[in-house]
């Protein structure tokens, strides 16, 4: 048996059902430079084919579903069918973010979050707009600084590659507006899991929108700290995000940004997993911005699900 043969042999296995979509390609190209795992590929002609499908998640270790909800969930069916010969399941559609038994994928989160995704068998990746938003306001829950019923709002702004191949290509093909705000019926499908994993009670008001460049997202939350418990100031909030993410290899809080910089650009982080949290304010106001920056085809899509494949098979 040759080298390479033998690292095969010892290789955890993964098949991206729906590789060929964005976020499937971005996982496919970050798998490739990681040892220890080989990518498996079903024949384009027998993609939709039942027994090819569940013959292709029998042999592997773990399945990444980059497919519509409905598809989600029908692969997930599909899988279950399989009994012990199931594979373990990372999910990047909605369809599983607030659903019982489905470990929620964003490691950072809470002090156990990690482990919880480690030994779990059906791990949800995160929204990308939830991902800034949950990581600027679950700390702040946690630490008991903002009420579980306060009423929050979140405002984003992504790249237009967040939006399928039907807004990529109205882009790129120069038919869409250069900005846009979006979904104001107040009903985003990220929602959900914003309030559920933010620790809300109250359902806050999120207000996304998308411009015109590929990559790249900010989410800032406007917060009047006179009207939160014990009045906090910007420090206060500061040293709670740091507590939280203190450490961490892909989340770093900024430190005292209001003065360094009064402008912040949207595409800085493209291109890596990194997420930055910033909390701009003025003490003398009693107001502040809290800002997530982040990539959200990487620590927003890709880039978290193959941090959570590599705890699941335990590359990490």
């Amino acid at each position: 048996m040759t080298a390479t043969t033998a690292q095969m042999a010892k290789d955890a296995t993964v098949f991206i059902d729906g590789e060929a979509g964005t976020t499937g390609l971005e996982i496919r190209e970050r798998l490739a430079k990681l040892r220890g795992v080989t990518v498996k590929s079903i024949d384009p002609a027998r993609r939709k084919d039942k027994a090819a499908r569940a013959d292709m998640m029998r042999g592997v270790d773990l399945v990444v579903l980059c497919l519509p909800d409905d598809a989600a969930k029908e692969a997930v069916a599909l899988a279950n069918e399989l009994g012990t010969e199931a594979p373990k399941i990372v999910d990047a559609s909605t369809a599983h973010r607030v659903a019982p038994g489905w470990v929620y994928g964003f490691a950072e989160m809470t002090p156990g979050q990690s482990d919880a995704i480690r030994t779990a068998a059906r791990v949800t990746n995160p929204g990308c707009y939830p991902t800034g938003a949950i990581a600027l306001i679950r700390p702040l829950v946690d630490a008991g600084i903002v009420p579980t019923d306060y009423p929050l709002t979140v405002n984003a702004v992504s790249g237009y590659s967040g939006g399928g191949r039907s807004m990529i290509e109205s882009y790129q093909a120069g038919t869409a507006p250069s900005f846009e705000l979006y979904g104001l019926g107040l009903e985003h499908k990220h929602v959900p899991e914003l309030q559920k994993y933010s620790g809300l009670t109250r359902r806050p008001i999120f207000v996304p929108s998308v411009t015109n460049y590929y990559k790249g997202m900010l989410v800032s939350i406007p917060l009047h700290l006179d009207t939160l418990p014990g009045k906090p100031s910007l420090r206060d909030i500061e040293l709670a995000l740091d507590a939280r993410y203190r450490g961490s290899e892909h989340v770093r809080v900024v430190a005292e940004p209001s003065a360094q910089m009064a402008r912040l650009e949207a595409e800085a982080l493209n291109g890596t997993d990194k997420l930055e949290l910033y909390a701009f304010g003025k003490p003398e106001l009693n107001q502040a911005v809290l800002v997530a920056r982040l990539d959200n085809l990487g620590k927003g899509a890709a880039g978290a699900a193959v941090q959570n494949i590599k705890l699941m098979l335990g590359l990490d």
